[in-house]
Parts: structure tokens; C-alpha cells; sequence
């Protein structure tokens, strides 16, 4: 099967405005995922950290 398809060509403009809005997206991911786990932390308590396993 061949790719017959036109590829798009970026300006460095788009290039560099994707680049950032995926490094933003990722921050916001990173951040999401701190303070998910920062609740699950607090909602468990300090205690979870005590049991024997």
C-alpha cells in the first residue's frame, strides 16, 4: 500500500506555536497529575505510609 497523499509543509511560525502548546499541554498533565496524587495522599491519610505489609 502506497501513501499518495500531499504531505502539509509547517511554517517555523506553526512549528514553534505547536511546540509550545505541546509543551503547555504536557505542564497541564504534569500538574493534574501532582495534585491527584497530593488528594489521594491527603484523603488517605499519613497513616498508609505505617502499615505492615
Amino acid at each position: 500500500m502506497s501513501d499518495n497523499r500531499p504531505s502539509i509543509e509547517l511554517t517555523d511560525a506553526q512549528q514553534k506555536a505547536r511546540r509550545k502548546r505541546s509543551i503547555a499541554i504536557a505542564l497541564c498533565l504534569a500538574a493534574f497529575v501532582v495534585i491527584f496524587y497530593a488528594v489521594t495522599v491527603i484523603k488517605l491519610g499519613p497513616d498508609v505510609l505505617n502499615r505492615p505489609l
